[in-house]
């Protein structure tokens, strides 16, 4: 019903700053809450942020002051500003919706992205 594309990965050094970008196809893109997570090798895939109805958003306690997730509904599109980059933070990151759901488990959320790699030097 959605497909979604993360884009804006790549390697920064700690400190830096990446915009990260889920673009969704659906056109009725505007009735899911979307949600970031990322997953590094070995490690199961956790929760980054989320918003919800446009406006609620939740954050991992270890990305809170750093990172902020938006939404324009208009680009079919969600964002993620990740500032402050820190080495902890590499991983792939993928975005998810999903419709009726405003939890931060993966399995609530049945549409998702490609991944995009995110590697943050020392």
């Amino acid at each position: 019903q959605v497909q979604l594309v993360e884009s804006g990965g790549g390697l920064v050094q700690a400190g830096g700053s990446l915009r990260l970008s889920c673009a969704a196809s659906g056109r009725t893109f505007s009735r899911y809450n979307v949600a970031w997570f990322r997953q590094a090798p070995g490690k199961e895939r956790d929760f980054v942020a989320a918003i919800w109805y446009d406006t609620i958003t939740n954050y991992a306690d270890s990305v809170k002051g750093r990172f902020t997730i938006s939404r324009d509904n208009a680009k079919n599109t969600v964002y993620l500003q990740m500032n402050s980059l820190k080495p902890e933070d590499t991983a792939v990151y993928f975005c998810a919706a999903a419709v009726g759901v405003s939890g931060t488990t993966p399995r609530l959320y049945p549409y998702w992205g490609q991944g995009t790699q995110v590697t943050v030097s020392s």
